[in-house]
């Protein structure tokens, strides 16, 4: 039985929120990568192009495998192998750190992701089973510079922010951050006293770092667009495979 979606322009731009062009740009990273995999055995019934759009129609619509099988015209068991196989080969490549890095903002924040599996989340201030995962996002362009595994959705954004790893991609960067990052060496707001109001300076400069620091919850509003960030069923690394793919196709999105 043949499926519905193609890696044509309409279901392309329809399902996974890019361009054909830019859909093209992801699929040569995916075949660079080795994502036709090795020439032995049975090969697959979909073309790479077809794979790569069902992991991302996959990230977008967080439709279950018996939803997305028809679709494409296969059964729910091919749908999670294409799934397990491609998706730590759409991940984003970590920026390297910038020549001008002394001149250069990044900002970060953490978002708590719904989860189902027990080992990376957690009960957390949302009401719900969560993982916690840190962004960082340039200023300027507001691309997706890194992102951190998830860690438990009860854990606070500083304490999460020092086991990340991210502070050493960071060496020779401003990082800004909100007031949940304080002591972690990040630009962030002054903070009132018992008995001693903030002065004209500090109130100026904490309205500046919020209009800036916006950009990084914009975005990561953007990054929920794909549904798989706002309930995500998969186990293991799954979410770490999720939030990094979404990021390389958020960045697409911006720069195609």
């Amino acid at each position: 039985m043949r499926g519905v979606l193609r890696a044509e322009p309409l279901w392309v731009e329809t399902f996974t929120g890019l361009r054909m062009k830019q859909f093209e740009r992801l699929l040569k990273v995916v075949r660079e990568r080795g994502g036709d995999g090795p020439r032995i055995g049975r090969p697959w019934c979909l073309p790479l192009a077809d794979r790569v759009l069902v992991v991302a129609v996959y990230y977008r619509t967080n439709l279950t495998m018996r939803q997305l099988a028809p679709l494409f015209g296969v059964s729910p068991a091919t749908v999670c192998r294409v799934i397990q196989r491609l998706r730590p080969l759409l991940a984003l490549e970590p920026a390297v750190r910038p020549v001008d890095a002394a001149d250069r903002l990044w900002i970060v924040d953490g978002t708590l992701v719904p989860v189902r599996d027990r080992k990376i989340g957690a009960s957390s201030r949302n009401y719900r089973f969560s993982a916690n995962v840190q962004v960082i996002i340039d200023a300027d362009t507001r691309l997706v510079v890194a992102t951190a595994r998830p860690d438990p959705g009860d854990k606070a954004d500083a304490h999460v922010w020092r086991d990340s790893g991210l502070p050493q991609h960071c060496q020779g960067v401003t990082v800004l951050g909100d007031g949940a990052y304080i002591n972690t060496g990040l630009v962030v707001p002054h903070r009132k006293r018992p008995g001693r109001p903030l002065l004209a300076g500090e109130e100026a400069d904490n309205t500046e770092h919020r209009r800036v620091r916006a950009r990084v919850e914009h975005a990561i509003g953007r990054l929920k667009n794909y549904k798989i960030l706002r309930d995500c069923r998969q186990h293991g690394d799954g979410l770490h495979h999720a939030v990094q793919a979404v990021a390389h196709m958020h960045n697409l999105a911006l720069t195609a």
